[in-house]
């Protein structure tokens, strides 16, 4: 987008963070979902192809039945690369650290990618204002807040761990630059088709160990259409809105999310330090939202 592009009304530019904030709510209901899946005895690489693979037929046949336009060219490859390598990459580094570490030392690690997006853009040419250093820090404040941080983790689960924020970042910077990616419909199935063909070669080496009753298959049903069909599409369609560093921001909601869902449904306590933390978090939400579009920033905002 640039200076001269028709200016967006104050609805409209408020769609793409709606857009990702919705995202970031149907990610952070997975991690309910993937323990009703555990517990049916689901691996976690059969969890992650059957995820992209149902989720993958979901789409492919909404897509060809309404002719939507297909991304083609260099943005089909970008988008294979960012389900081969990105999605399935960033859940093979996320679910193997948590061999090594704790959930919430793992989960504050990936959550470390907006500072490497902030980073990472910067030197490709976003502004660094003032608003969205300051909606870093209450981010970054209110996940730890919320989390917590155990630092008797082993060398291999910091790095599994911050290779899941470092392939997650490179993720949302590679969506954001797309041009031309057809409808986000049809960019969500390249993804998850690309994830599950990835994920599956993973399983023919291991072996696959599907759900042993309904509740488990239930279980992938819900991670493939709410966490991945619906929170691909709706997160694609945000950065359209949006740029890489305001979409990582409005991301880090989700384990406020996930906290929640679980108080309710698995009857996990919440604390006061999660309440304390998730409120920082809101906060930086709130700060990051009220932003201009990227047409209008500057560097002393």
């Amino acid at each position: 987008m640039t200076a001269s592009a028709t200016t967006l009304s104050p609805g409209h530019s408020l769609l793409g963070p709606v857009q990702i904030l919705l995202s970031a709510v149907a990610f952070g209901a997975m991690a309910i979902f993937a323990k009703q899946a555990y517990a049916d005895g689901v691996s976690t690489g059969s969890l992650l192809f059957l995820r992209f693979l149902v989720a993958g037929l979901l789409l492919l046949p909404w897509v060809l039945w309404r002719r939507l336009p297909w991304p083609r060219g260099r943005s089909l490859l970008t988008l294979i690369a960012m389900g081969a390598v990105g999605y399935a990459g960033m859940s093979a580094c996320y679910f193997n650290a948590l061999h090594y570490a704790s959930a919430g030392t793992v989960a504050l690690l990936l959550y470390l990618f907006p500072v490497i997006v902030i980073l990472l853009s910067s030197l490709l040419g976003e502004p660094l204002t003032r608003r969205r250093l300051l909606a870093l820090l209450l981010a970054l404040g209110g996940l730890a807040v919320t989390i917590g941080l155990e630092w008797s983790t082993s060398l291999r689960g910091l790095l599994l761990g911050l290779g899941a924020a470092l392939i997650y970042a490179l993720y949302i910077l590679a969506g954001s630059r797309l041009r031309e990616r057809g409808h986000p419909l049809a960019a969500a199935c390249v993804v998850t088709l690309s994830a599950a063909l990835c994920n599956g070669i993973v399983v023919s080496l291991q072996g696959l160990q599907p759900p042993a009753s309904g509740s488990g298959v239930l279980a992938i049903a819900l991670i493939a259409l709410i966490s991945t069909v619906i929170a691909i599409t709706l997160f694609l369609a945000g950065l359209e809105k949006t740029d890489a560093t305001q979409a990582s921001l409005l991301s880090t909601v989700e384990p406020v999310v996930t906290v929640l869902l679980a108080a309710v449904f698995l009857h996990e306590a919440v604390t006061l330090s999660q309440l304390a933390g998730g409120a920082l978090i809101l906060a930086a939400v709130v700060v990051i939202s009220r932003e201009r579009k990227p047409a209008e920033l500057t560097l002393t905002e």
